[in-house]
């Protein structure tokens, strides 16, 4: 569903992305000075729907840690990061609980996409500038997926006119 003709699919979740994109550079016979990935998001909080959001930081923070259920040896460390800075969380899921999403907020993130951080590693490992563009489309609450379905449509518009006006397409 996510996908633009102007602009390369690498896939689903943290794993799909990691993969393709690592074929896709690997392919090359000239890796790219900046990856800029495109799509949606949901939000934390109170930010505004059917608005762009970009970022050059990307987390995995899982809900298990958050309710004190598992700990991970990766050092996310978000006291450096400057409060401008909109930080995005990824992973294999998609937060619909508003107490979950409250405590992502809390500890300083904004947004949600599945594919964003997967995308940094790779960009990173090969070297290369990345950044993430993002309409966001619903909140992460229990309407989280149907508000995603209802406003994709208008988000892709958006995206897309963003794109143009930044002369990125």
């Amino acid at each position: 569903m996510e996908s633009f003709e102007f602009a390369k699919a690498v896939g689903i979740g943290m794993v799909e992305p990691a993969i393709n994109l690592t074929k896709i550079l690997l392919n090359s016979k000239k890796l790219p000075k900046k990856i800029i990935f495109i799509g949606s998001c949901g939000l934390y909080k109170d930010e505004k729907l059917l608005k762009i959001y970009t970022s050059t930081q990307a987390f995995n923070y899982e809900i298990s840690a958050i309710m004190g259920l598992s700990y991970t040896p990766i050092k996310i460390n978000l006291s450096n990061v400057s409060q401008k800075t909109i930080l995005i969380n990824s992973s294999n899921f998609i937060t619909n609980s508003a107490e979950i999403s409250k405590k992502f907020k809390n500890l300083g993130f904004t947004a949600e996409n599945m594919e964003a951080y997967s995308v940094q590693c790779v960009a990173n490992l090969f070297k290369i500038d990345f950044e993430c563009i993002l309409c966001s489309t619903n909140y992460c609450d229990e309407n989280a997926h149907e508000n995603f379905i209802q406003n994709y449509p208008k988000a892709k518009e958006i995206i897309t006119k963003y794109l143009k006006s930044k002369g990125i397409i």
